[in-house]
């Protein structure tokens, strides 16, 4: 029987990610007594892993698709194929000194130690984010060209300049500086805990959020091709939805073709006459973004209102095309 393996992450991204499975009308259970819980797809089997696993674990087709951030993509350099974006877990990874620090940039900071002829050293938990940040520098890349920066974990030691060292964080890398660390690589959303340890922001290295992601080899595969598709489009509704609304509302005849004209709709909006002469009812999708300006002019001609928070907004023809 064919089953499409499916890594959910355990962690920071867990609980956002039963939501959105829930929005799409998975039910994911039994994940507070074990690591394979089931679901209300006998044709999905679920694995819960850390987001750091799945990115290697579904590029080498131990599971067809999986749920991870953008951040573990890029610092495990996995092979996978990028197939939404969903929009939550949205974090940003950063270089951060100590306030008291004069300098304005990372670069100028550890220019002003390497004059001196001490080593640097940045704690992280990405080592390969840090270790291409660093090399990017300008003051690095003058100094050192090509050189990579020594690289540590408990367990193996790379890289050949002993001027720059990345120390392997395993957790709580905020505190590190300054005894264990000058700069520290790390994710942050509301800055709260970098302001509680004294630390500044000198660089943003990206913004990630949670990515559904799969293989080529599962993409090749038919069957497991259009079970993907079917997950995706539901997670998509999902997305989409939360970024908009739908509206119904009355109007006259007379004051209809002004509406339509300042009226955005995900196509073109649904128009039927009502059983009273010379009115209609109007229903379409507007983005949540543009309600605040829309509703005066809607209070100008509509009778009455109703804006609910819909499910799914799926646009099936865009989706459709990617099952060709």
């Amino acid at each position: 029987m064919n089953k499409l393996k499916l890594a959910i992450p355990k962690g920071s991204l867990e609980q956002a990610t039963y939501e959105i499975f829930r929005g799409a009308f998975y039910r994911i259970s039994g994940q507070e007594r074990t690591y394979r819980p089931k679901i209300n797809d006998s044709d999905i089997e679920v694995k819960i892993l850390r987001p750091q696993e799945i990115p290697v674990y579904v590029a080498g087709g131990v599971h067809d698709v999986g749920v991870t951030g953008a951040d573990w993509i890029l610092e495990t350099g996995a092979q996978v194929e990028n197939l939404l974006d969903l929009e939550y877990g949205k974090v940003r990874v950063i270089s951060a000194i100590q306030k008291n620090v004069k300098a304005d940039s990372l670069s100028s900071f550890f220019e002003e130690r390497w004059k001196k002829g001490a080593t640097v050293r940045i704690s992280t938990e990405y080592l390969n984010i840090a270790s291409k940040y660093l090399m990017a520098l300008p003051a690095y890349a003058k100094r050192f060209g090509r050189l990579e920066p020594k690289v540590v974990t408990p367990w193996w030691t790379k890289g050949k300049n002993p001027a720059a060292v990345i120390y392997l964080s395993f957790g709580a890398t905020e505190a590190k500086p300054p005894e264990d660390a000058d700069a520290i690589v790390d994710v942050t959303e509301t800055g709260s805990s970098l302001e509680q340890n004294s630390l500044k922001v000198v660089d943003e290295i990206m913004v990630s959020s949670a990515r559904l992601v799969t293989n080529t080899q599962a993409l090749g595969d038919p069957w497991k091709r259009e079970k993907i598709i079917d997950l995706m489009a539901g997670l998509k509704g999902v997305v989409e939805a939360r970024k908009k609304v739908h509206i119904f509302l009355n109007v006259r005849e007379k004051d209809l073709e002004k509406l339509l004209k300042s009226l955005p709709a995900l196509k073109r909006p649904t128009i039927s006459p009502l059983s009273e002469k010379g009115w209609f009812a109007v229903n379409t999708i507007v983005a949540k973004s543009e309600m605040l300006g829309l509703l005066p002019k809607l209070r100008r001609v509509a009778q009455g209102l109703v804006v609910h928070a819909p499910e799914q907004v799926l646009p099936l023809d865009e989706i459709n095309k990617g099952s060709g």
